[in-house]
């Protein structure tokens, strides 16, 4: 791979120091970022120059949780939760096929790559999604793999009580009971590679049968050597897992909300990982006590929990709302400083998922994943403090080039990788053929309380 040198622009390194070079340099060399410095320092390095000037030179932003086929089924059941998740549960289980997880992985990359994200989770196990057979999650992969972001892949077994019922995609239908799905799980940790990586999802609850489940998909983790992942712990949940032995350093627990005093002790102590998603549902009903758990020293990233049913990628929207929220929530506006934010969707981000010796900052021998942010626009300008108007003030629509592995991915906001047309047309399609299995198509209609009410009712 050729030697490139990204010049001019404001770089920032997320590096130990948080060091901030003003005219900086990266130079990418094999795939990996082989110096950071000032542009004087590398003017005479050879290799294919990026000109940066004007933009922000940033490593690229990691979304530590969200989940696979909710691209194609968002908004679904016009708002209301509980029939967007109906919608879910009979679409995933009984209305998709192998394209429809490439379309839906296709779409999710390409949406991921335009906000200038370059490794996205995507839960694919737990509640509602394909653990019957891996030709599922492998298509899914592949997709994410032609776009070119990286993924972490998260399979996992179904809520008891078992069997579950699956449709295949010729029509017929099959009882799956926990030991295939296990199975199933097994056969994806060999989808491990550099840019896909898997961890494995169990769900949530706290009685016996539920709690046996995750035991199992955690024993299967940890002899895989893989990481563990739960969506949806709240109020006594995380106690439960920590009893039945589900925590530690390789285990990232989404949401959280309203925990107790000794669940967050119990986080910290086992250094147990969480993804935070300030804009989702949970975040409404209840609060991830984010400032608290970080204070304390673990480790908290800010996700998308995307994309659907209301909420994009786009993490600086994210960072935004979590700001907001917490400053809210302590009636105090210096609650979670922009700078601590924006650690939290790159370094931390990337200790969440246990891959920060890799990404998550522009260091010498990491890998080259960098997004270049414009921030010649009206609403960053004028030109200072710009760190501060970056978190602030941007969006997905501001990122301008994206690098994977030293791959261009993105320049001047046109995607190279891929035809963008086709997964558009791909992600339509496939959405309209799972309509039809499930005869769901209702659910696409705007209801009437849409317009002119102060509450909306589907």
């Amino acid at each position: 791979m050729d030697t490139q040198v990204i010049t001019g622009g404001i770089v920032v390194t997320l590096d130990a120091a948080r060091a901030v070079i003003n005219d900086g340099a990266v130079v990418v060399r094999d795939g990996r970022i082989a110096a950071v410095g000032s542009a004087t320092e590398h003017v005479a390095t050879l290799g294919t120059r990026i000109d940066a000037s004007g933009m922000i030179v940033m490593p690229g932003l990691i979304d530590a949780h969200a989940h696979a086929g909710h691209c194609l089924v968002k908004t679904l059941g016009g708002g209301d939760g509980a029939r967007w998740t109906e919608a879910v549960e009979a679409i995933y289980p009984r209305g998709s096929t192998p394209e429809f997880w490439a379309a839906d992985g296709a779409l999710a990359a390409l949406e991921r790559l335009r906000a200038g994200i370059t490794t996205g989770l995507a839960i694919f196990g737990a509640y509602g999604s394909r653990t019957d057979d891996a030709i599922y999650a492998q298509a899914h992969a592949a997709a994410y793999a032609r776009v070119g972001v990286r993924l972490v892949l998260c399979p996992g077994a179904s809520p008891p009580p078992f069997p579950n019922r699956f449709r295949r995609p010729d029509g017929s239908e099959h009882a799956v009971g926990l030991e295939t799905q296990l199975a199933v799980c097994d056969a994806l940790t060999g989808l491990q590679s550099d840019t896909t990586r898997i961890m494995l999802a169990a769900p949530v609850g706290t009685t016996p049968e539920y709690l046996e489940v995750a035991r199992e998909v955690r024993a299967l983790s940890r002899a895989r050597g893989v990481g563990f992942t739960q969506d949806g712990h709240r109020t006594g949940t995380v106690r439960a897992a920590h009893e039945a032995g589900l925590l530690g350093p390789d285990a990232l627990l989404s949401h959280c909300i309203d925990l107790e005093p000794d669940e967050i002790a119990a986080i910290i102590a086992t250094d147990t990982r969480v993804a935070h998603n300030p804009s989702a549902n949970f975040s409404i009903i209840g609060r991830c006590p984010a400032i608290e758990l970080m204070a304390g020293g673990a480790t908290v990233a800010i996700c998308s929990d995307g994309t659907a049913p209301d909420r994009p990628f786009d993490l600086f929207r994210h960072m935004q709302q979590a700001m907001h929220y917490h400053r809210r929530h302590f009636r105090d506006a210096k609650v979670l400083p922009p700078g601590k934010a924006l650690e939290m969707v790159t370094i931390d981000a990337a200790r969440a998922l246990g891959l920060d010796a890799e990404i998550g900052s522009l260091e010498p021998g990491k890998r080259a994943d960098i997004t270049l942010v414009d921030m010649r626009k009206a609403h960053l300008w004028p030109p200072m403090m710009p760190l501060y108007r970056l978190v602030c003030f941007a969006n997905a629509a501001d990122v301008d080039t994206v690098m994977v592995g030293g791959r261009i991915l993105m320049a001047g906001r046109a995607v190279r990788s891929v035809d963008e047309g086709a997964v558009l047309d791909d992600a339509a399609r496939e959405i309209r053929l799972a309509l039809d299995r499930t005869g769901l198509h209702a659910m696409a209609e705007t209801p009437a309380s849409f317009w002119r009410g102060v509450r909306y009712d589907s």
